[in-house]
């Protein structure tokens, strides 16, 4: 791989002499790493060299196997996420204490946004967002998979948070960028770069500082971050959310075996992985917190409109009533997840179960049209009288463990079914919705006839090539 001369020039005036050639030669002629991060609210199982900022969930791995083979990948039992991106659970568990309203505004495919639902506190909500239609059906996938109940995924530009004013604790800005940490990985990425895809990058970042500053509440945190190596988009950023937002940058407690690269200019605390320093990709991150005097910038832009109101729900003037009592089918519906939670029928007709303690935001994010592909629990879908349950269900955290009948498989029968072909389960195996496990982990529902059974997984998600 050859590195573009205007990126070397670019990093040479600020990078230590002395360091130059040994990054150059990392990102050049050494392999990525690879490395996961657990679920431990699905499994207990550990297997890797711990990851020294976040030693109880991420691992690094000797090979890269074909994860898409594992069936427990897709049952949430882990994430494949790069070491260095998992320094935000450090950050998170070493900055909020109490349950906080937190914000990932550009969260495909949702790394980031499965590592903050596993650390912040107990309590806390999340709002994870992608403006992109494709990618954020992706990140939906994941936040599926990983199954915690107390987050809904929006498909919304920065803009369409406006009216949220001061609704947020907590706000995670990885946002898009040049991609200079992913040159390793990545040769696209190369070929893709230029200065003025640096400058057209800032701008961008700016004007996402910008819009959704007016959301974070006075005291807030928000945690800022790239998967780049220039100072324009790192720590210049960082001191445009100082000098011009109004932020203090905040300390984060290091250790120095984890060889995390400090500022190459300024002297504000913030985080830099860089591949002759540290194991792992580039990243850059610093923490900061918005001051309680703050006097919001200018917002005043344009709204884009086109993805709102895929959070109404039915009401009384909708003619397509559905053909089951609501009202009578809840209790028995809500009796299949262990926590309070109120039951609502969107307009396309999906069941949700929307947690007690998530209501309040949910209903806000409804309230001002935000385009939600998910929230809270998904339950099923109406089908004439019956109640088809959702794929969300067979794999939430907070379903109860009695409520449906569990079929285990075998590897050959859950890779079978993961490519949503027709499976065979045991004569003994109970009729109606059942849910298959591998390894006692759930992997989605079937409807058993008897002599054979519909695969109700997901068919977009299906396994396709390997």
């Amino acid at each position: 791989m050859t590195l573009p001369e205007a990126f070397i020039e670019d990093i040479k005036a600020y990078l230590p002499a002395s360091e130059l050639a040994p990054f150059i030669q990392a990102l050049t002629d050494s392999e990525p790493t690879t490395s996961l991060r657990y679920n431990r609210a699905k499994c207990a199982e550990r297997s890797g060299l711990p990851i020294g900022w976040n030693p109880d969930d991420g691992v690094y791995l000797d090979e890269r196997p074909n994860f898409t083979l594992d069936p427990l990948l897709h049952a949430g039992c882990y994430y494949v996420q790069e070491a260095s991106s998992q320094f935000v659970t450090h950050v998170l568990r070493s900055l909020v204490k109490e349950p906080v309203t937190a914000l990932d505004l550009c969260a495909a495919p949702g790394g980031k946004s499965t590592a903050m639902l596993s650390v912040l506190p107990e309590g806390s909500q999340l709002v994870s967002n992608e403006i992109d239609r494709r990618r954020a059906r992706i990140l939906s996938e994941n936040i599926t998979k990983w199954g915690y109940p107390n987050v809904s995924v929006t498909c919304n530009a920065p803009a369409d948070f406006r009216k949220l004013s001061h609704q947020f604790d907590l706000i995670l800005a990885d946002v898009p960028c040049s991609g200079e940490g992913m040159f390793r990985k990545d040769e696209g990425a190369v070929s893709d770069w230029s200065p003025q895809k640096v400058n057209a990058c800032v701008a961008l970042q700016r004007e996402i500082l910008d819009t959704i500053w007016p959301t974070l509440k006075p005291g807030g945190i928000m945690v800022y971050s790239t998967c780049t190596f220039n100072v324009h988009e790192d720590e210049e950023m960082l001191a445009y959310i100082c000098e011009e937002l109004g932020a203090e940058a905040l300390e984060i407690p290091t250790d120095d075996a984890w060889h995390i690269h400090p500022p190459i200019v300024g002297q504000r605390p913030c985080y830099r992985f860089m591949p002759h320093f540290t194991e792992g990709e580039g990243l850059f991150m610093a923490a900061v917190r918005k001051r309680e005097n703050n006097a919001e910038p200018n917002t005043s832009r344009k709204t884009d409109n086109k993805r709102k109101g895929s959070g109404k729900t039915l009401g009384k003037d909708d003619r397509s009533k559905p053909a089951i009592d609501l009202k009578k089918a809840a209790p028995t519906l809500l009796s299949q997840l262990d926590c309070e939670a109120s039951l609502e029928l969107t307009a396309e007709g999906t069941l949700r179960a929307i947690p007690t303690g998530h209501k309040v935001l949910h209903d806000a994010l409804v309230s001002q049209g935000l385009y939600l592909l998910q929230s809270g629990i998904e339950m099923g879908t109406i089908k004439g009288r019956d109640i088809v349950p959702a794929h969300a269900l067979a794999l939430s955290i907070v379903r109860r463990e009695n409520a449906f009948p569990t079929v285990e498989v075998d590897l050959n029968t859950a890779l079978n079914y993961l490519r949503h072909e027709a499976i065979t389960l045991d004569a003994s195996a109970p009729t109606g919705y059942v849910i298959v496990t591998y390894r006692g982990h759930a992997l989605g529902f079937v409807k058993n006839l008897g002599n054979r059974s519909n695969n109700l997984y997901p068919q977009e998600w299906r396994i396709r090539f390997v």
